[in-house]
């Protein structure tokens, strides 16, 4: 368990309205799950079925009471609900509740906090919550002294709530100006890629399916993988070579979840670029959960807000280990594997290699002496797996670039 910075684990009650929009018993299961990420057992959880949310408390007075009265009797330190509170809806169930009162939001704002690794993810953790919790200053800032520990109150930007608003909104044009200087930086670096000819297969879907696991397993990365929601916050790049011989980047990106936030998925959009650059997109799902299908339309959305609908996407069924029987993959863009037995590896690096354009073609060539030159042309661009000197020149087993293709092709050996 990652605890909070009182070494102890929270008791917490989960609280959700039961509207009909979406279904509760499953949205609440995943609160749950991040509950325990960010450092919380969970006491209870607490549903109402009410046709909109009450105003001033989200739930209604008979639940609330019954609510407060739990806490006090079970010495519970926070309660958590499923849904967005306004300044109002937070004061008021404090103020009944006599504990601290976060929502979904608050709760991934924190786990985002304990996760930043780099300098540009805790550049973008303060930004998100300085611009959730400035509107909300009018809510809690006759609390603001009791916050710095527990949940909900982590993070770089927790200080810079104690000042005022003036103050709070010149830091969040500081923050914008700095990464929006690591962004221009990381454009570059993109471009370059591009020009150099790097092909980039980004691995995307929901948290905790198994993509950081599947990135150690396949490049020997050492990225934390754990089964936790949010494990990997910070997006990460390793070399990986395809059957072909063509060596492609592969970056792992942050995990997604159920109704993130629209400004979350904005102050998060860098992390996820690095998705709406890639030439591929490995689409990784937990096979063995009943939510799977949920977990691909729930990636493809986000996908598709952040503009890279057209990009090809590999659907890759991972942790097949958890069931019964291994099911056939349905089509050339689908693969199932397990991350932790490497199961499908083979078929996986396969697909991804005929799912990407060709930029490389495998020849046997014998080169001139006098046109040596170019094998080193050849191995600058590609790959030479083999070389033998004979009386006509050298002949190579190569990888050649598409680019040089017209260069080489008269020196082709027939078979």
């Amino acid at each position: 368990m990652v605890e909070n910075q009182l070494d102890v684990p929270q008791k917490a009650v989960l609280v959700a309205v039961d509207t009909g929009e979406y279904d509760v018993r499953v949205s609440l299961d995943e609160l749950e799950e991040l509950a325990r990420t960010a450092g919380a057992v969970t006491a209870a959880k607490v549903t109402q079925k009410r046709p909109s949310f009450e105003p001033a408390t989200c739930i209604g007075e008979g639940r609330l009471k019954e609510l407060a009265e739990f806490c006090r009797i079970n010495e519970v330190d926070i309660v958590i609900f499923d849904h967005e509170l306004s300044p109002a809806q937070i004061r008021n169930l404090e103020k009944a509740c006599e504990i601290p009162v976060i929502d979904r939001t608050m709760l991934i704002l924190d786990i985002f906090a304990q996760r930043a690794v780099t300098a540009e993810g805790k550049l973008q953790v303060e930004l998100a919550q300085l611009r959730y919790r400035l509107p909300r200053l009018a809510g809690i800032g006759t609390e603001l002294s009791r916050l710095g520990g527990g949940i909900g109150t982590r993070g770089p930007g927790e200080t810079k709530l104690e000042t005022d608003r003036r103050h709070i909104r010149r830091r969040i044009s500081a923050l914008q100006e700095q990464l929006e200087e690591l962004g221009k930086r990381r454009e570059l670096l993109r471009a370059r890629r591009k020009k150099d000819g790097v092909t980039t297969v980004a691995i995307v879907g929901y948290t905790n399916v198994g993509k950081s696991t599947l990135l150690n397993a396949l490049t020997n990365a050492g990225v934390l993988a754990e089964d936790k929601l949010f494990a990997t916050l910070d997006p990460t790049s390793r070399a990986l070579t395809l059957p072909d011989g063509r060596q492609v980047m592969l970056i792992d990106t942050v995990g997604l979840v159920r109704r993130l936030p629209h400004h979350l998925v904005e102050a998060f959009k860098s992390t996820l670029e690095e998705a709406a650059g890639a030439d591929l997109l490995w689409c990784v799902c937990d096979i063995s959960s009943d939510e799977t299908e949920e977990q691909i339309a729930v990636t493809r959305d986000l996908m598709r807000e952040l503009g890279v609908e057209d990009t090809p996407m590999l659907a890759v069924l991972n942790k097949c280990d958890r069931i019964a029987e291994t099911p056939l993959p349905l089509n050339s863009m689908t693969a199932v594997i397990s991350a932790k037995t490497g199961f499908g590896f083979d078929a996986l690096l396969k697909k991804t290699a005929d799912a990407l354009k060709p930029t490389h073609r495998r020849m046997r060539l014998l080169i001139p002496y006098d046109k040596t030159g170019l094998i080193n042309e050849i191995t600058e661009l590609g790959k030479v797996f083999a070389q033998e000197y004979v009386e006509a020149g050298t002949k190579i087993d190569a990888l050649v670039d598409l680019k040089i293709l017209y260069k080489v092709e008269g020196f082709a050996i027939r078979e």
